[in-house]
């Protein structure tokens, strides 16, 4: 009984110990936390510089808790072409984080996808590239047609592949990777 207590305390220390050796400290890897996103901004400059829209979503407490708020101000004009450009925050914490930076230094892990529902009479094209000339879609142009109305589906996937048919095109269908935020501005309209 005592050797067989020997060597259970044996096992017990060498695996504290292995432990202590394997275990990792952030400063010893190389790796990407998600960043909490709680607040998206689109802004959209007509081209002759006339107008400015600007589409917020901002739910600082996430799921479950108070809904989320949606403002759009500025009204986008028929037959318009505007430049996009998008910023991620979390205001979760004090001060306000802008990771607009980080999802662009981190390019070739991140794109976002513009779903136009089929009433919105719009288009966009992609005005930016990550390294490998794919597209990561913090930049866009975005062109309106006639008078409508419909829904602007925003979403950013993280380590989507870019290679895979239609990704480069905006369609998210054989993107894949991990969706870090998705938006429906609804009712968004175009006079």
């Amino acid at each position: 009984m005592k050797n067989f207590q020997s060597i259970f305390f044996y096992v017990f220390i060498c695996s504290l110990i292995l432990t202590g050796i394997t275990s990792c400290h952030d400063d010893d890897h190389d790796h990407n936390d998600e960043e909490l996103i709680t607040t998206m901004r689109y802004t959209l400059l007509d081209t002759a510089g006339n107008s400015t829209v600007v589409l917020i979503f901002r739910d600082v407490d996430g799921d479950g808790g108070n809904p989320p708020e949606f403002v759009v101000t500025g009204q986008l004009k028929q037959n318009t072409y505007y430049q996009g450009s998008m910023q991620l925050f979390n205001d979760s914490v004090d001060p306000g984080e802008d990771i607009t930076p980080e999802i662009l230094q981190e390019g070739t892990d991140h794109q976002f996808f513009y779903g136009i529902s089929t009433g919105l009479n719009m288009s966009f094209g992609y005005a930016d590239a990550d390294a490998n000339g794919k597209p990561i879609g913090l930049k866009t142009i975005l062109n309106t047609g006639g008078a409508s109305s419909g829904t602007l589906k925003i979403i950013l996937r993280h380590q989507a592949d870019k290679n895979a048919a239609g990704v480069s095109n905006g369609n998210p269908t054989n993107a894949g990777g991990e969706t870090d935020i998705e938006v429906d501005f609804v009712n968004l309209s175009i006079q």
